[in-house]
């Protein structure tokens, strides 16, 4: 490595030239920058002209002019007409500091350092929603709610997102309508009122991130402070942190075999403001409500002037029969339930998409929210969703996917009758991606859980989806998803599940 020096009075500089050396130009700069902040080159220094100092370094007088050009656009010279280039007698850096008008303490001061607020530590201590799952790799079995990605069809995707983003239209890089793509929200519409019995208008929906987001405005909007709201124990974590992000009082409510206990909330928080439920199948107990009980919730909304939020997340996985009606297509125009779909768990988790359907009452407050906000999600894959569902390409991946799932569990069943008979308990349902497994040993379900993660599994315990524990401090049940386990492994799966519930059979008795 050669190294040149200058000689230029007041400072030296030094050039280092190799495949590793900076750019010669970007060390001049540097050296001279930090002659001029470490004060060897005063305010109003004159410097060396940039034919001499390139002379002096045997360089290119070029790589000494970029440099000097450089420093002169920073603040660092400045250059005056017929007389040469000085150091700026105001420099760059010392118009950015900061100048305290008192003398700064050097000692510690004795207050306490910033803490969190209430709800911040509530938010904190929480566990995130499918927080089993998310420690996984997404390919271990048995993971709830995880939907198979390998038979998307990402060909007729891939050239619908082409459609509008290889040449896209000017509309599309603006930054879009508080209540997301019109063509999408006008297919979501669509679909609602074909499938779901829906009567919705496109402007009730409103193109969301994923339920979470979804409840996390309406809470925001339709909660103060301090106001109770019901919720089902168990139930799906993901719904309690925008509720307490909201700083309501969450309510946790029993479930029986139709449903959440109505009763038992006007017992115990008759004044709610509002409830939030999954009707169509209760997570992660998989139940429906009943008729009866949906009324009586309804009944109890109407009487009291609060809201009911439907959380519909999966229930285009129906096996048998018809979809179960949806809450707000029994509220008869009261206009008191609030709808929430997902569209993690039909296309593919990434994709971050849902959607709001609110009563008309709510349109204009929801629009003017989201416009103060401005949390819609990005326009980027909207408006291939829209064509997506508008051009049949859903309603075939849904028949698809729903066959397929049907197949799955039908397998999961078959080989549990192999390998788990005196285990578990488990049962066919006629809706959604995963089965409640009750444990029939001796052993707690976070031992169970525990044992099937030794085994590289994913079976949460039921217990984890209780508010504050279930009664008596563990229950009896692992949530098994089947829809992620193809069937030609799945006997092997299963099999492993039940050489690690042996296992903690044979660890709980020692």
């Amino acid at each position: 490595m050669l190294r040149r020096a200058s000689t230029a009075p007041l400072f030296t500089l030094t050039l280092e030239r190799g495949a590793k050396a900076p750019p010669l130009y970007r060390q001049v700069y540097d050296q001279v920058r930090l002659a001029v902040l470490e004060g060897r080159l005063p305010p109003g220094t004159r410097l060396p002209s940039s034919r001499i100092l390139a002379d002096e370094l045997r360089c290119s007088r070029n790589t000494v002019v970029g440099a000097f050009e450089q420093l002169l656009a920073e603040g660092y010279l400045e250059g005056h007409v017929g007389s040469g280039t000085y150091v700026s007698r105001v420099l760059p850096d010392e118009l950015l500091a900061v100048r305290p008008e008192r003398p700064v303490a050097t000692k510690p001061t004795e207050s306490a350092p910033p803490t969190l607020g209430k709800r911040g530590h509530r938010l904190a201590r929480l566990e995130p929603p499918g927080a089993p799952a998310r420690r996984g790799d997404g390919r271990r079995a048995f993971v709830p709610g995880m939907p198979e990605t390998a038979f998307f069809p990402f060909s007729v995707w891939g050239r619908l997102v082409g459609r509008f983003w290889r040449v896209p239209p000017r509309e599309l890089l603006r930054p879009g309508e508080p209540g997301g793509f019109r063509p999408l929200r006008e297919a979501i519409a669509a679909y609602l009122r074909a499938v779901r019995a829906l009567p919705v208008e496109p402007e009730q929906v409103f193109v969301t991130s994923g339920a979470q987001q979804a409840l996390d405005l309406v809470a925001r909007l339709l909660l103060d402070p301090g106001e109770r709201v019901w919720i089902e124990d168990p139930g799906y974590a993901g719904l309690r942190g925008p509720l307490l992000a909201a700083g309501a009082e969450v309510v946790p409510l029993p479930v029986d075999q139709e449903g959440i206990e109505v009763a038992e909330g006007q017992r115990r928080a008759p004044d709610a403001r509002m409830a939030v439920v999954t009707p169509a199948r209760q997570y992660p107990l998989g139940l429906a409500m009943t008729l009866a009980r949906r009324l009586e919730l309804l009944s109890w909304a109407q009487q009291v002037s609060a809201w009911v939020v439907e959380d519909d997340y999966d229930s285009e996985y129906r096996y048998a029969g018809r979809p179960l009606a949806p809450l707000q297509s029994l509220d008869e125009g009261a206009g008191r339930v609030v709808y929430i779909g997902s569209l993690s768990k039909v296309l593919f988790p990434s994709i971050r998409l849902g959607y709001l359907v609110v009563p008309p009452a709510l349109v204009e407050p929801v629009t003017r929210a989201r416009a103060v906000l401005e949390d819609y999600p990005a326009l980027a894959l909207q408006p291939a969703l829209a064509a997506f569902i508008q051009e049949g390409h859903f309603a075939a991946h849904l028949r698809r996917m729903r066959a397929l799932y049907q197949s799955r569990q039908d397998a999961m069943l078959d080989a549990a009758r192999r390998h788990l008979v005196g285990m578990v308990q488990l049962s066919g349902s006629e809706a959604g991606l995963h089965l409640l497994a009750r444990l029939q040993r001796p052993i707690t379900d976070h031992q169970a859980s525990a044992a099937a993660s030794a085994e590289g599994l994913i079976a949460p315990p039921l217990s984890a989806y209780f508010y504050d524990g279930p009664p008596g401090g563990s229950s009896d049940a692992l949530l098994l998803g089947f829809s992620a386990v193809p069937e030609e492994v799945m006997d092997g799966q299963v099999a492993k599940l039940a050489q690690a519930l042996e296992r903690a059979e044979r660890s709980a008795r020692t």
